[in-house]
């Protein structure tokens, strides 16, 4: 398990042995407040731990303190470039600072951020990928190698170290998973920052989330990695919920169920898709840490799934709930779902 220090987004640790959190990203326009906000409340009511929202121009500074005051969720500003921009955003109530030390200009506009972050104890995230990899970097190591991406990040990260300044989250994405988990197993071995993870440009939601399981599961099942974002071109909920899944398959994520369905067969007579998507539904907000199966059959199922806590089989329009391989009852298929949430409710 890698030690990484910690530093405070807002109310959330992230690193030294913190919870990994789970974020997300603004889409609407910087422009839309009502927008904005709107999204921002359906992704904390999703569950997201901390925001983060683009801050292109001085106008959508407004962005920060309207969010800040509808939702109780870190605000992470993302600012490219203009330096002015991220010292807009910290004296608004930003919790933290997205930048890369080194486009924003000479040494004396990092020394200015660096300072404003400090009075307004907020950490800054160094966001590195394939496509911000200095130009001699892309020469010396032939392209955006994973060696090329952490030396692009730790170069960033000694720009503020230079002014004294020490409480960064780095992150080092690539579209290519191969590269992006090389790329922080280099990144975890070389310093002790807390590392965001994540697959940049992954995709839709289908392939997105397969790539972003493979790279950010596999450096968490080893210990590295502090904080996610489960980049998707969907609607960034989907993004919060396939990230609590990741982190629930690992065993990391916050109490609640684990749901195992079989992927059916010639056995199968009841709708058992439909059946496991309204128990997915509605244990969304169930905190009770269990296992709950939805199998296709009433002959193997019990038997299949004898170590989840709680569980349905179907049959030919009917089914069995059971308890810890047991059956308890059996009840017609249009109250099998119901009958399993009574059962989980009396766990």
């Amino acid at each position: 398990m890698r030690q990484s220090k910690q530093v405070l987004v807002g109310r959330v640790p992230v690193g030294g042995g913190a919870p990994v959190s789970v974020q997300s990203m603004l889409n609407v326009p910087a422009d839309d407040i009502p927008g904005s906000v709107a999204q921002a409340k359906a992704l904390a009511d999703a569950g997201c731990e901390i925001l983060r929202a683009a801050i292109p121009n001085a106008a959508a500074v407004a962005l920060i303190p309207a969010i800040r005051k509808a939702v109780d969720v870190p605000l992470v500003a993302d600012i490219h470039f203009d330096y002015r921009l991220a010292l807009m955003a910290a004296d608004a109530g930003a919790d933290a600072i997205r930048i890369n030390p080194g486009n924003i200009g000479g040494k004396d506009r990092v020394a200015a951020v660096a300072e404003s972050c400090t009075a307004h104890r907020i950490p800054i995230r160094i966001g590195v990928n394939s496509g911000s990899v200095e130009k001699e970097l892309l020469a010396r190591f032939g392209g955006p190698t994973p060696k090329a991406l952490v030396e692009s990040a730790l170069h960033h990260a000694s720009l503020l170290e230079a002014c004294g300044f020490t409480d960064i989250v780095l992150s080092i994405k690539s579209s290519n998973v191969d590269t992006m988990i090389r790329a922080y197993e280099l990144c975890a071995a070389r310093c002790d920052y807390p590392l965001h993870l994540g697959v940049t440009e992954a995709g839709s939601e289908r392939m997105g989330v397969i790539k972003n399981a493979i790279g950010i599961g596999s450096l968490l099942q080893r210990g590295i990695g502090d904080t996610i974002r489960v980049s998707l071109t969907a609607d960034p909920v989907r993004e919060v919920l396939a990230g609590q899944d990741i982190l629930r398959a690992l065993n990391l994520g916050k109490p609640g169920p684990q749901i195992i369905s079989c992927p059916t067969c010639g056995r199968t007579r009841i709708d058992l898709l439909r059946i496991e998507k309204e128990v997915e539904e509605r244990l969304r907000g169930c905190k009770k840490p269990i296992t709950v199966a939805v199998m296709g059959c009433a002959v193997n199922g019990p038997g299949e799934a004898r170590e989840a806590d709680v569980g349905i089989a179907g049959g030919d329009g009917v089914g069995l709930v059971f308890q810890k391989g047991e059956i308890v009852r059996k009840v017609p298929e249009e109250a099998l779902v119901d009958a399993l949430l009574a059962q989980i409710e009396q766990l």
